[in-house]
């Protein structure tokens, strides 16, 4: 999966010669904290910060003159994961996509990638969610997942996160209920931490989101 889908070319990229005051403008239109320049052959030159706008001697400086370390850019055949990973590891809210010959195609913003990984949950479907913690070395999601299933319960989505030797696996159900899967789970040697089914009153979620944030904190 490539984050060609997600380029938008309509948002305009910066020129050398802009100054620091249009592209403050073009930030606050268009919602975002980083912009990419452009030379006039499109190639991109770097990525300007509303901050390093901001510390800027004069409105009128041209964005060419602030630029300094090696543009951050992707090509549209990188995988979104990759992808999200330069986002995070720059803390950027948008990166510049190139083509092929390295020529300026559109942006990414990190908000259409989240949105992606929101689809990829299956965070709008209805469905109860289990939080477990497995060791590293036990950890095997197919034994997690025809277990569940077997049950005549479908596993709509699955994510994992590592936390030193403990990984904490999140699974999103089709059903609305978690009970039953967490007794299944329990009753087979997993560590369920949470379990949040959508038939719960609002005192018991709260309680079971608490538990779980509890849990994210160790």
């Amino acid at each position: 999966m490539t984050v060609a889908t997600l380029v938008s070319n309509i948002t305009p990229p910066l020129k050398a010669d802009d100054t620091v005051e249009h592209a403050l403008g073009l930030m606050l239109e268009l919602r975002v904290r980083h912009l990419p320049v452009v030379d006039p052959e499109m190639t991109v030159i770097g990525v300007l910060s509303e901050d390093g706008l901001l510390d800027a001697h004069s409105p009128d400086q041209t964005v060419e003159s602030l630029l300094a370390a090696e543009p951050v850019k992707v090509t549209s055949g990188t995988h979104v994961f990759d992808v999200t990973k330069v986002i995070m590891d720059h803390e950027l809210t948008t990166i510049p996509v190139v083509d092929e010959e390295g020529q300026y195609v559109g942006i990414v913003r990190r908000h259409d990638l989240f949105e992606r990984f929101a689809r990829m949950l299956a965070t709008q479907e209805s469905g109860a969610i289990v939080a477990l913690a497995i060791d590293e070395r036990d950890l095997s999601l197919s034994k997690i997942i025809y277990l569940i299933e077997q049950n005549d319960v479908k596993v709509l989505s699955l994510s994992t996160e590592a936390h030193d030797d403990v990984v904490g696996v999140t699974i999103k159900l089709n059903v609305r209920d978690a009970t039953r899967i967490r007794h299944l789970l329990e009753h087979n040697g997993y560590q369920v931490v949470a379990a949040f089914g959508e038939d719960e009153d609002e005192e018991d979620l709260l309680g079971r989101v608490q538990e779980f944030m509890r849990y994210l904190e160790v």
